[in-house]
């Protein structure tokens, strides 16, 4: 915190944060719910220094740093997870390229193989990338897979004790069964594994081949309505619990 007159009110700084009006971050406040540096804050007009000091609301971490960038994108099947390809394949960064500056900066959370579809974080925030990536941390991610063949009821339990794969054993978090038409299911797969082409490998050794795949989620953050090719930026909240899911 910071001394006399100096720094800048609480109160603003999560206003500006995007975490409520002042108005309501005034009632944060005063309700014991906002920390800086490990304490609880509760006067009015407590001045803070945002550029040295933590500020979590409800023990979720507020990010203050504005050069920090916080992406969501629909990747379409066909696009490469990178943000450049030598062979000029389309790829993340053409979409980024004209709507980010410093996009070469930009790390990926988890690729996605060009003929999967979905939810991609991208964010200039190195250590959040590396923790959300590290399997220690188990953050899941979520997919919807359409597969060949009617799934029977027992692969989800045998799918959550565990399967043998060539590059060692995998397990699911959860797995459901949304729908089936004639010679095809769909089912909604979560795991917190980031292996290569890992939701495909696994359905093809229990005997159900992949032909449609979209992930649908990270940690907490949801890819909605969100249009295939879109990019959005990830609200306050958003930010927050995926620091809160890795320890941050």
């Amino acid at each position: 915190m910071a001394d006399g007159d100096d720094g800048t009110r609480l109160q603003k700084i999560l206003s500006q944060a995007g975490v409520a009006s002042r108005r309501v971050a005034e009632r944060m406040i005063r309700d014991g719910r906002v920390e800086v540096d490990g304490h609880v804050v509760t006067e009015m007009g407590t001045r803070v220094d945002p550029e040295t000091s933590e500020i979590r609301v409800d023990g979720v971490k507020i990010r203050l740093d504005d050069t920090m960038v916080y992406l969501a994108i629909n990747k379409e099947r066909g696009m490469h997870s990178t943000m450049s390809d030598d062979q000029g394949r389309p790829c993340v960064g053409d979409l980024v390229e004209y709507r980010v500056r410093g996009n070469k900066k930009l790390f990926h959370v988890g690729r996605l193989d060009a003929d999967t579809e979905g939810l991609l974080i991208l964010t200039n925030d190195g250590e959040l990338a590396h923790r959300l990536m590290h399997p220690s941390y188990e953050v899941p991610k979520t997919y919807l897979a359409t597969v060949l063949g009617s799934v029977p009821r027992g692969l989800g339990k045998k799918l959550k004790a565990g399967i043998e794969l060539d590059d060692g054993p995998i397990h699911v978090d959860d797995f459901a069964m949304v729908d089936t038409v004639p010679g095809k299911s769909l089912v909604k797969v979560t795991l917190h594994e980031g292996r290569k082409r890992i939701v495909r490998r696994m359905m093809e050794a229990v005997g159900f081949p992949v032909t449609d795949l979209v992930r649908t989620d990270i940690g907490t953050v949801s890819l909605g309505e969100q249009k295939p090719g879109s990019i959005r930026v990830l609200t306050s909240k958003e930010v927050g619990e995926l620091y809160k899911a890795v320890g941050l």
